[in-house]
């Protein structure tokens, strides 16, 4: 088992240990920094401080997750790149496209852990026999977390071979996690017309639940044809569609 992250180290430390306890408001005061909400133009949260107080301010027109979600990344902040002044937008919170030497993405990975502790998460998805998006939801509805979030914790537990896949219509924007499966076992840049996602994305249609394919219809590699996997499309904010594909064994070395 892995130590604890600093995210996950701030929880231990108050004696949390169960997700209703998880109180970021409370959590940030404690590290002496305070969190409001009010309407922002431009910005999902921002921080301001000096070494040892700080102001949170969250967009309060954001939904209830997103705003979980904010004040988590901004804690991450005040604790990883204390002495900044950071204005975050929408594409900088939440953003899996960033590199991991990213601050934003450290804000993330940090407020990941904060609302979805692994020493929690993980006794939870071993009673998961299947990654679905009904079981997910459930997960998430315990942690107050959004439904990605929890996808993107359960894929880096390394306990399903789940490989999360995000599209526009201009192609693949990102898919996680990368460095699991073996290398050829990338996602095709473009959506084949076969897909559920697909038809999500360009004609409105399409069907959530769990669909097996032919893997040259997510991989491009030579033989892909030969394997199965198992595809559940849904609609992300922004003309995106996320897909969980369940991968067969031998794409993972």
């Amino acid at each position: 088992m892995r130590a604890p992250t600093a995210g996950e180290r701030m929880l231990i430390d108050l004696g949390i240990s169960e997700p209703k306890e998880i109180d970021l408001e409370a959590i940030a005061c404690c590290h002496g920094a305070f969190v409001e909400y009010e309407p922002l133009d431009g910005c999902e949260a921002m921080i301001v401080g000096d070494d040892k107080h700080a102001i949170i301010t969250v967009n309060s027109r954001s939904g209830d997750e997103r705003r979980r979600f904010s004040v988590a990344h901004e804690i991450g902040h005040w604790h990883l790149h204390r002495g900044r002044r950071l204005f975050c937008s929408a594409v900088d919170i939440g953003n899996p496209r960033h590199d991991v030497l990213n601050p934003e993405r450290q804000a993330d990975d940090f407020a990941s852990d904060l609302i979805l502790p692994d020493f929690m998460v993980r006794p939870r998805a071993m009673k998961i026999r299947k990654v679905t998006i009904a079981a997910v939801d459930e997960l998430a509805g315990e942690f107050s977390a959004s439904r990605t979030a929890t996808l993107i914790k359960l894929a880096r537990l390394d306990r399903f071979p789940i490989m999360l896949v995000c599209h526009d219509r201009n192609g693949l924007r990102w898919w996680s996690p990368q460095n699991r499966f073996a290398g050829w076992w990338r996602p095709s840049r473009q959506l084949d017309t076969q897909t559920y996602a697909y038809e999500m994305l360009f004609n409105d249609a399409g069907d959530p639940h769990p669909h097996k394919m032919p893997g040259d219809a997510w991989f491009d590699f030579k033989g892909a044809d030969r394997d199965e996997v198992i595809e559940q499309s849904f609609r992300l904010p922004g003309d995106q569609i996320l897909t969980i594909l369940t991968l067969p064994e031998r794409a993972v070395p």
